[in-house]
């Protein structure tokens, strides 16, 4: 129940920054506006509460796992919202930094 736990806050806190990341993009790069300019910036605040409700309480390993998150999760955002299309090297290397992440957060440790 606690792996659920985090991949699910993982999940949301991806939401939240990437979301927030390309709202911002849009509001500033393609001249949409302050007001999606500005939702980004409190996506990207949200984003950083939920990353402290991870179980795990160390810092360095939840931002360093979420790392992995982050590049899957760009790769999936960009595909659903501004149809990018990855190749096979985009989604190995988006494998490759969730089984890194998988090993960093919910290895068996000796405490």
């Amino acid at each position: 129940m606690v792996v659920a736990r985090s991949v699910a806050l993982f999940v949301v806190a991806a939401l939240f920054e990437i979301g927030g990341a390309w709202l911002v993009w849009q509001g500033v790069r393609e001249h949409r506006g302050r007001l999606w300019t500005g939702a980004g910036v409190i996506a990207l605040g949200a984003y950083g509460f939920v990353a402290t409700l991870q179980p795990d309480g160390e810092f360095g390993r939840v931002l360093a796992a979420y790392g992995g998150v982050f590049v899957a999760g760009s790769i999936a955002w960009g595909m659903a919202a501004d149809g990018y299309r990855p190749d096979r090297w985009d989604v190995t290397g988006a494998l490759i930094c969730l089984a890194g992440m998988a090993v960093i957060m919910y290895a068996p440790r000796s405490r």
